[in-house]
């Protein structure tokens, strides 16, 4: 490969300069608004496949758990386009880590919000294009990649309920054998004792999330179903095993509602575990500063 290409690849595509000439300003505002539209109705597409199909619901969920940082409607792009992909940014990310993106890669497209002043003077929210590019397209021989933090279970378990906004209490048994339970009375968590760390972590992270959609401001009459998914991603972020998770039923809850009351559920999901992965991650963050602080003694 010549060593001009990665001039060449780099080279910012999304200006009004083309090949064929110049557009005009009101051309290139078209040419961007349709761009938008064509992206919005990817999302909404996608979207309603995710809630009509279970396998689609759980492939969706775990491209939201590798993004976690993403909004629901950016991460049903990246399914959409790349469901592989495990990190992403564009030329300037990638080229500021030492990177390129190769040639004749495809972008992923994904939305960008952006503030505005309207007409009358009040702010606004708008949305522009953002090119990306999953690290399977970028020569990383120059890239540093830190390895994930590792964690002990211990650790995880401690960080998941530390702090946490009801009390968790263990019990010897459960009722059907459940792993943990909120007492409708108090909103207590009541954990069953003796489970193993992935089953243990799994019911209270469930049940921590539940308590946080039934007393958010978003409170949902049913919230079982969005904490049972939150639970899932938080499994997945910490590696936690998953693989006893079942979505089968998710186009019965979700089959019957139109895009944006999809997307709707789908940011809840993802927000009630961000907020639980949030706590997690001041105590995870504490527990690293004080192990090297020992080492350094």
């Amino acid at each position: 490969m010549s060593s001009f290409d990665d001039l060449l690849n780099n080279f910012p595509a999304d200006t009004p300069e083309q090949q064929g000439g110049q557009l005009s300003k009101e051309e290139y505002a078209e040419k961007k608004r349709a761009e938008r539209e064509e992206v919005f109705a990817l999302s909404d597409n996608t979207a309603l496949e995710v809630a009509g199909d279970g396998g689609k619901f759980r492939q969706y969920l775990d491209v939201q758990g590798r993004f976690d940082r993403y909004s629901a409607v950016n991460t049903l792009l990246i399914l959409a386009q790349k469901p592989e992909a495990t990190r992403i940014g564009d030329f300037d990310y990638w080229k500021s880590m030492g990177g390129f993106v190769r040639p004749r890669q495809s972008a992923i497209s994904i939305l960008e919000p952006h503030e505005y002043t309207k007409e009358d003077s009040s702010p606004g929210v708008g949305y522009n294009i953002k090119k990306v590019f999953d690290i399977s397209q970028v020569d990383t021989r120059k890239v540093r990649i830190n390895p994930p933090p590792n964690f002990t279970d211990r650790q995880l378990l401690s960080a998941l309920i530390s702090k946490a906004p009801v009390k968790i209490v263990g019990v010897d048994e459960l009722p059907g054998n459940l792993g943990a339970v909120t007492d409708p009375e108090t909103g207590g968590i009541f954990v069953r004792r003796g489970m193993e760390f992935s089953d243990t972590f799994r019911s209270v992270a469930q049940e921590l999330c539940y308590a946080d959609l039934t007393t958010g401001p978003d409170f949902q009459a049913e919230p079982h179903f969005s904490a049972y998914c939150a639970a899932y991603l938080l499994c997945k972020k910490y590696g936690v095993d998953a693989q006893d998770f079942d979505f089968s039923d998710a186009p019965s809850i979700l089959g019957s509602m139109d895009a944006p009351e999809v997307k709707g559920e789908l940011a809840k999901i993802r927000d009630v575990a961000g907020d639980v992965s949030g706590r997690m991650a001041r105590q995870l963050d504490a527990a690293s500063k004080t192990a090297r602080n020992q080492e350094a003694r």
